[in-house]
């Protein structure tokens, strides 16, 4: 496996209008493209970059969300405010069958998506301290179920 550098990272955050404002007002972020998740929440892009990936992730934590608990994980007691508004940080990779395969030998359980309209593949999986990693592949073999767990 081949970390190739720095996704993104997640915030949830109670007050999405709040937060979008803080981020796009006073930090100088620009809302974009957002694929259609089964929950609400904002893309923000660096300002003065080409570049076509989010930076920062907002997902509104609506405690009433099936698709959010679904599609990313109930978490316990869940809080937004401070490090605890952290949902995950992101990683480009490579190599998704071996990922799997190095998971899969090593006991470790991930939950597998594919991320609508995008067709990447995003492995979820947590580490010894409790924190979520998301580690995404972009592949053309991204066609298939979206809902695999392993382990």
């Amino acid at each position: 496996m081949a970390i190739q550098r720095l996704g993104h990272y997640s915030i949830r955050t109670a007050d999405l209008a709040s937060s979008l404002s803080f981020y796009t007002e006073v930090l100088g972020f620009r809302q974009g493209y957002r694929p259609d998740f089964p929950f609400g929440g904002a893309w923000l892009y660096l300002a003065h970059s080409d570049a076509d990936y989010g930076v920062v992730h907002l997902i509104e934590a609506d405690p009433n969300s099936a698709g959010l608990s679904h599609y990313l994980g109930q978490r316990e007691g869940e809080q937004t405010m401070g490090s605890a508004a952290v949902d995950h940080i992101a990683f480009l990779a490579a190599d998704v069958d071996g990922v799997r395969e190095r998971l899969n030998s090593r006991g470790i359980d991930f939950r597998e998506r594919v991320v609508p309209n995008l067709g990447l593949i995003q492995i979820f999986i947590t580490d010894p301290s409790g924190l979520t990693l998301e580690l995404n592949f972009e592949t053309s073999d991204a066609v298939g179920g979206s809902d695999k767990a392993g382990a």
